[in-house]
């Protein structure tokens, strides 16, 4: 099972950038692995490092700064993953820590690849995206609470609410994936299949 959560809060860190792709999540030349963790050291690589080695940090970008050293939630803009369907993005933002991104759009396919790998992803408007970055860019190391059962994002002047269907609400609380699911229902399946093709003949 995944590490699953019906509520979580974590301190937010604001990535004010749109179109980020999954080539800036994590860079090609990091790949080279199967296992999903050990990526969370190359996340946001080109924006992270003045180098390529990875060992001079650039102490301007967000999450090189203390008050977001722990994040678990990322607040950025529109299109997020876009680019290429490498799963390893969601990788790369677990293994550092992130169990939230809110934006107000993602791409679809990285979209499923978060649910499938215990990372939720909420859309926001885009009004309610500039309240939550004037909140979090006034507050460094401000909290949201997310609250799945609810589909509430509390934060501490306001509430807000967030659209989640019911199969991908099931994943994140039970810890389980598409893949997971299917296999709830193996014996029916085998039936079903069996009296197709008792059918047939």
């Amino acid at each position: 099972m995944l590490n699953n959560f019906i509520q979580h809060t974590g301190i937010v860190a604001p990535l004010n950038i749109s179109n980020i792709d999954t080539d800036a999540i994590i860079p090609k030349q990091f790949l080279h692995k199967i296992s999903r963790v050990g990526f969370g050291k190359n996340l946001f690589h080109y924006w992270r490092y003045e180098d390529m080695a990875g060992k001079i940090p650039n102490v301007d970008f967000i999450l090189n700064k203390p008050e977001f050293k722990f994040s678990s939630i990322l607040l950025t803009c529109e299109n997020f993953g876009c680019g290429s369907s490498r799963e390893h993005a969601v990788w790369a933002l677990t293994d550092f820590g992130f169990r939230i991104i809110i934006a107000p759009s993602f791409a679809d396919i990285f979209y499923e690849n978060s649910f499938n790998n215990q990372l939720l992803p909420i859309k926001v408007t885009q009004k309610e995206l500039k309240e939550m970055f004037d909140l979090v860019n006034n507050h460094f190391g401000v909290m949201f609470k997310i609250d799945l059962n609810q589909s509430k994002i509390i934060t501490e002047n306001k509430i807000y609410s967030f659209k989640i269907d019911n199969f991908h609400r099931r994943c994140i609380i039970n810890g389980t994936d598409a893949i997971a699911v299917t296999m709830q229902h193996e014996e029916f399946i085998i039936t079903h299949e069996q009296n197709k093709l008792d059918f047939l003949n």
